[in-house]
């Protein structure tokens, strides 16, 4: 008995409108993204840096020896970053100046967060709310967390046709 053919898969090629297209016409997988990386591989490593980080704020809650979850405030602080310089992107219509009053206020905003973000556990450690161990899990929490974010920016955020529509 014969088996069903296959239809025939494509290897990746460039179209002519410039789309890279994969197996069966379909958009290719390492399609780029504005900053030069591949769109999974930055995905992947993306999450990964961030479950790592959430890892790191967890232990500094859940651990036997502290017990505390007082340090997950700080992920208001996570969820509240990104909103100044979004704001700013949406408000800003001048692409060509280097500097407007509004992108440096929602910078200036953005680092009164980031800086309150490490400053919270420091402050709750220091009134013997949370043990100093738990502080510092939540400190290196917040770093890869906000290195994550700003990754996210990085990689996702740079071109002109940007917008939040895809997600």
């Amino acid at each position: 008995m014969a088996r069903p053919s296959r239809p025939e898969a494509r290897e990746t090629s460039l179209e002519p409108g410039g789309e890279a297209q994969g197996r069966f016409g379909l958009p290719s997988v390492s399609a780029r993204c504005s900053g030069g990386v591949a769109v999974p591989a930055a995905l992947v490593v993306l999450s990964f840096s961030g479950a790592i980080g959430l890892t790191f704020l967890m232990l500094g809650c859940a651990l036997e020896d502290y017990g505390v979850y007082w340090p997950l405030f700080v992920l208001v602080f996570h969820a509240v970053s990104p909103l100044p310089h979004c704001i700013a992107k949406r408000v800003t219509y001048d692409s060509d100046a280097a500097s407007s009053a509004c992108r440096e206020l929602a910078c200036f905003f953005t680092t009164g967060i980031v800086v309150s973000a490490f400053g919270f556990p420091v402050i709750l450690a220091r009134v013997a709310v949370i043990k100093w161990g738990a502080c510092g899990l939540v400190l290196a929490g917040n770093a890869v967390i906000f290195l994550t974010i700003q990754g996210f920016f990085l990689v996702f955020g740079r071109g002109d046709d940007f917008s939040w529509e895809q997600w």
